[in-house]
């Protein structure tokens, strides 16, 4: 009988990356539309690590259930670090990836430094409600245009140091063994599998 863990998100994309990274292990990973959960859940934290925080916390007291929930943002060097933690919502609501893109690429416009990363924090609240960070890094520029069709967020815009091609571009098994959220992931499944 597999174990089961949710993931407090609902975007079918992360699922699958994550589905695909958990299958080896002994989990059943269930999403909230597995679980008719449809409230929204509060992202008030001044941190990635606040915000991943919140995220688990919430469901974990609502369903009773180990979960664990990621925040991700693009920090951009001469931006300050801006998106961040506003990366989801940076060019305001309705939340839109094209429309977060443009707004980015239009901040650099005539900017020579485009030194960028990608950061995951996730927090894993277990059956013990004891609580656990594991977290993600990558490093890379940002292009002067949007590029490639898979991915989501910024992915278009992000360059992996190492790489030519853009998240969008790369195949979804490179991404998905390069990217922040699969470190972050991994650290998680090391920890899972360690527990079992």
């Amino acid at each position: 009988m597999k174990k089961r863990l949710l993931f407090a998100s609902a975007n079918k994309h992360k699922l699958s990356e994550i589905r695909a990274l958990l299958d080896p292990l002994d989990y059943e990973l269930l999403g909230l539309h597995d679980m008719a959960f449809f409230d929204d859940i509060p992202e008030t934290g001044a941190t990635l690590q606040e915000n991943a925080f919140l995220k688990a916390n919430f469901l974990n007291q609502q369903l009773g259930m180990p979960c664990f929930a990621d925040d991700s943002g693009l920090e951009v060097e001469v931006l300050g670090g801006a998106p961040g933690v506003h990366s989801a919502r940076y060019a305001g609501e309705p939340r839109s990836d094209a429309n977060n893109q443009l707004k980015l690429l239009r901040e650099l416009a005539g900017k020579s430094n485009r030194k960028a990363c990608f950061k995951t924090v996730i927090c894993f609240i277990d059956e013990y409600n004891a609580t656990h960070y594991f977290e993600g890094r990558v490093d890379g520029e940002i292009t002067a245009e949007a590029r490639g069709e898979g991915g989501f967020g910024y992915d278009p815009v992000f360059v992996p140091i190492g790489y030519q091609n853009t998240f969008a571009e790369l195949p979804a098994e490179i991404k998905n063994q390069i990217s922040h959220r699969a470190q972050a992931v991994q650290a998680l499944l090391k920890y899972l599998q360690g527990h079992q």
